[in-house]
């Protein structure tokens, strides 16, 4: 089961998609994909706080988790 709420994407894919309607597996697509995107994302940015020793994921690793990740 996904953790994202589907119509969140489906409203973000209407808002940025030139306002066309989405299927509802083109919308299932999408949040599996920002689903894995966030996980990539959240395990280099909790890497990058135990580099620097801390326990708290902070905005500065997520800004350097997606350089690494090339967004």
């Amino acid at each position: 089961m996904a953790d994202l709420p589907a119509a969140a994407v489906k409203r973000l894919l209407t808002k940025h998609g030139s306002e066309l309607r989405s299927a509802g597996s083109a919308v299932d697509a999408a949040v599996a994909a920002a689903e894995n995107y966030i996980a990539r994302l959240a395990k280099l940015a909790a890497d990058s706080a135990q580099e620097d020793k801390r326990k708290t994921i902070m905005d500065g690793d997520i800004a350097r988790a997606r350089e690494r990740l090339g967004g």
